[in-house]
């Protein structure tokens, strides 16, 4: 078996960004000292997006994300979003809501910075949407872990936007 035929290529660029977004949530949640120190963690009672949404947005659209710093529905739907979206792409099961939830997400992230420091127009935000968008997209066409067992599930088979 070819380690770079294309079913490999799309498990590891699905399973990469499933360890991004759940390595996030982790570090977010516990604080373990990468991007998050222990003592700004969400389990200790700091807000997982106060951080970033009072200090990193200066752009267009700054004042907005600046009034959600620190929210507690911003920060549950953000956590929930890493976490979920993380999980949907490991176990491969919901692929296109879990993308296009992503994909919302970045979209947030990019307007929250916009426009971007280091080009006036793409950011890695974009690169992460477009990745998004074709698993969504490959999803029909690929076999990701659990998604077999997935797709017989009843309420999928009711609503298929869920496979």
């Amino acid at each position: 078996m070819n380690f770079l035929s294309e079913n490999n290529l799309w498990n590891f660029l699905r399973l990469s960004i499933a360890s991004i977004m759940l390595w996030a949530f982790f570090d977010k949640l516990l604080g373990l000292g990468f991007a998050t120190m222990p003592d700004k963690s969400w389990i200790v009672g700091v807000s997982p997006t106060a951080g970033f949404l009072a200090f990193a947005p200066d752009g267009v659209f700054a004042s907005f994300f600046h009034s959600l710093s620190g929210n507690g529905i911003v920060d549950i739907l953000f956590m929930s979003g890493l976490l979920l979206v993380g999980l949907c792409l490991a176990l491969g099961i919901g692929i296109r809501v879990a993308c296009m939830s992503g994909s919302l997400m970045m979209f947030f992230i990019y307007l929250s910075l916009f426009p971007p420091e280091n080009n006036p127009l793409i950011d890695e935000h974009i690169v992460y949407i477009i990745a998004f968008l074709l698993l969504a997209h490959r999803s029909t066409k690929q076999n990701f872990f659990l998604h077999n067992k997935w797709k017989k599930v009843a309420i999928v088979k009711q609503h298929p936007i869920l496979a």
